[in-house]
């Protein structure tokens, strides 16, 4: 059986009608820039993220999506669930109440220890310099 993003079969759709935001708290606070980091997103717009998993958290201000490759990023920091969800491109990222970006894609880079999960925004700015504190709210969807 065939991968349906890969193949193109859910192509100008999303099936995606109703779901639950992720929740989660920062674990880690990261501050680092790289020009050329090379992520490679996968194709597949969303994932199940399950309770207890920590994941990672980083910005590009690249336009990229799914199957596209970004280099121009900013770590943001790393993450546990605390609320199952399914993720989905196009979601919005809001560490305390405040919007940081919309999710681009997905890096398995780590995998199976921790997706990068990569968020479009307007500039590179890291986790310190947007002066999150560890207990951070987190909130996708």
């Amino acid at each position: 059986m065939s991968d349906p993003y890969k193949t193109g079969m859910f192509k100008g759709l999303n099936p995606y009608v109703k779901k639950k935001p992720l929740k989660g708290k920062i674990i880690v606070v990261l501050d680092g820039k790289y020009e050329q980091r090379g992520l490679k997103l996968i194709v597949q717009p969303s994932r199940g993220i399950r309770v207890g998993e920590v994941h990672e958290l980083i910005i590009t201000d690249e336009q990229r999506g799914p199957g596209d490759v970004v280099n121009r990023i900013a770590y943001v920091g790393f993450f546990e669930v605390k609320e199952s969800a399914v993720i989905v491109v196009g979601d919005e990222v809001k560490i305390n109440g405040k919007v940081i970006g919309k999710i681009a894609g997905y890096d398995e880079t780590h995998m199976p220890n921790h997706y990068n999960i990569v968020v479009n925004a307007p500039g590179l700015v890291t986790g310190n310099e947007m002066g999150i504190e560890l207990d951070s709210e987190i909130v996708i969807g």
